[in-house]
C-alpha cells in the first residue's frame, strides 16, 4: 500500500465555530444527565492530544503544520473537537441511548455545515493546513486492531449460550461508521486532502482510515463500557444492584435502541 497521507486545511473561523459547537454538544449532553459520556468525551480528549503530539508529532516526526500556525494549540483544539465527539458519540451508541438518532443528526450535521459556514464568516486569515503521514505508525495501529477482535471472536467461540456473546457486527458498525461520517463530511467541506488532486488518494485516506484508526479502540472501548457500567450508572451513581461482567452483557445484548430507559438503570 503506498503512503497514506491525512491532510486538512481550513478557514481558521472553522475552529472558534467548532468550539462554539462543542460547548453546545457537551450542555446538551449533562441537560439530559449524560455525566459519563461527558467524561469519555473529555478523557479520549485527552487521549488524543497525547497520541497526536506526543507519538505522531514529537516521536514519529509525522505531524507537519503550515502557514505559521501553532502545532500545539491547533492540536489541541482538533484532539479535543474529535476526541470528544467521536467517543461521546461511540458511548451513546455502544449504550443504546434511546435518542440516539437525535444525537446522531446533531453530530453529522454540524460536521457538515460548519465548512459552509466558515467560509461564509470568514475574515480572510490564511488557511490552516496540517498533515501527517502515516507509514510510521499503521502497522502497529493494524496489529492493535486485529489483536482486539481476535479477541472478540476467540471469546465468541468459547460462548455456547448466545446471549453471551459480543454482537461483533454491532462494533464494527459503530467504528466503522463513526470514522466514516467524520471522514466523508471532511472530504465534502473541502478540508480533506484538500490540494489532492487525483481523487483515487482522497478516497483511499477515507476507506483506510474508516477501516482502521476509529475502529481499532472499539474491542477495548466496549470491554470497558461493560466493566464499568456493570458497576456505575450513566448518572455516575452506583448500582443498588452492581452486575458480574457476563451479567451486564447479557444485560446490553437485551436493549434495543429507542427501548424505554427505565428498561436498563444503567441508564434510567
Amino acid at each position: 500500500m503506498t503512503e497514506i497521507i491525512a491532510r486538512r486545511q481550513f478557514d481558521p473561523m472553522y475552529i472558534w465555530l467548532d468550539i462554539v459547537f462543542l460547548v453546545l454538544f457537551a450542555g446538551l449532553l449533562l441537560w439530559k444527565k449524560k455525566y459519563m459520556t461527558v467524561l469519555v468525551g473529555l478523557f479520549f480528549g485527552i487521549v488524543y492530544m497525547v497520541v497526536d503530539y506526543g507519538i505522531f508529532h514529537l516521536a514519529t516526526h509525522s505531524r507537519e503544520i503550515f502557514n505559521g500556525y501553532s502545532m500545539f494549540w491547533v492540536l489541541l483544539w482538533m484532539s479535543m473537537s474529535y476526541g470528544f465527539t467521536n467517543f461521546t458519540w461511540i458511548w451513546l451508541w455502544i449504550s443504546k441511548d434511546k435518542h440516539l438518532f437525535e444525537w446522531s443528526l446533531l453530530i453529522l450535521a454540524w460536521w457538515v455545515c460548519c465548512p459552509l459556514l466558515a467560509e461564509t464568516l470568514s475574515y480572510g486569515a490564511p488557511p490552516v493546513i496540517i498533515q501527517r503521514t502515516t507509514g510510521a505508525y499503521h502497522g502497529y495501529m493494524a496489529l492493535i486492531l486485529f489483536m482486539g477482535y481476535l479477541g472478540l471472536i476467540v471469546w465468541n467461540l468459547r460462548c455456547k449460550d448466545k446471549g453471551n456473546r459480543i454482537n461483533i457486527p454491532w462494533l464494527l458498525a459503530i467504528g466503522i461508521l463513526v470514522q466514516f461520517g467524520w471522514e466523508a463530511a471532511l472530504l465534502l467541506g473541502g478540508i480533506r486532502s484538500a490540494g489532492f488532486e487525483v481523487f483515487s488518494d482522497k478516497i483511499l485516506t477515507l476507506v483506510v482510515n474508516s477501516l482502521l484508526e476509529t475502529n481499532l479502540g472499539m474491542p477495548y472501548i466496549y470491554c470497558l463500557f461493560i466493566a464499568f457500567s456493570a458497576q456505575f450508572s450513566e448518572r455516575l451513581q452506583r448500582r443498588n444492584a452492581p452486575l458480574t461482567f457476563m451479567e451486564r452483557l447479557q444485560e446490553n445484548n437485551a436493549r434495543r435502541v429507542r427501548d424505554d430507559m427505565q428498561n436498563d438503570p444503567y441508564l434510567g
